[in-house]
C-alpha cells in the first residue's frame, strides 16, 4: 500500500500500446532506447515501473500510480513524452522517427492479482 498526503492506494495498471501500423520497430537498441525513456517518465511523475516488457511491435507496461492520474493521463504520457523525446535524441531522418498508433489498452490489477499480470508479462517476453 502506498500513501500521499490525502489517500492510501494501490492502483496498478497494465498499459499496452503499439507502433502505427504495428510495425516492428522496437528491437535492439530502440528497444533499450525507449525503455530507458519510459523509465525516465516514470521517475519524473513520480510512478513506479512495476514491469515492463517492450515486444518488436508493441509495449507491456505495468506501472504504479496515484489516484490523481487517470489511465488516460498515464497512456498520453508514456506514449507522447516517450515518442517526442526518442525521436529528439536519437532519430536524424523522418525514417527513424517512432510513432505510435492512436489507441492503447489500460486495465488494472483489480480481480486479478499483480502476479497474474506480471506472470502474464513475462510469458509474453518469453515467447517472443
Amino acid at each position: 500500500m502506498k500513501t500521499t498526503r490525502h489517500a492510501a492506494y494501490n492502483l496498478n495498471y497494465h498499459i499496452v500500446w503499439l507502433p502505427k501500423c504495428r510495425r516492428s520497430v522496437l528491437t535492439g537498441t530502440v528497444a533499450r532506447h525507449v525503455e530507458e525513456i519510459i523509465q525516465e517518465i516514470a521517475g519524473d511523475k513520480g510512478l513506479e515501473v512495476i514491469d515492463l516488457t517492450i515486444q518488436p511491435d508493441h509495449i507491456h507496461l505495468f506501472v504504479s500510480s496515484p489516484p490523481k492520474h487517470a489511465p488516460s493521463l498515464l497512456a498520453n504520457w508514456f506514449k507522447g513524452i516517450s515518442s517526442r523525446k526518442y525521436n529528439h535524441r536519437y532519430a536524424s531522418s523522418d525514417d527513424q522517427k517512432i510513432k505510435w498508433a492512436r489507441g492503447y489498452y489500460a486495465g488494472t490489477a483489480g480481480e486479478v492479482s499483480s502476479e497474474t499480470v506480471q506472470d502474464y508479462i513475462q510469458r509474453q517476453e518469453a515467447e517472443a
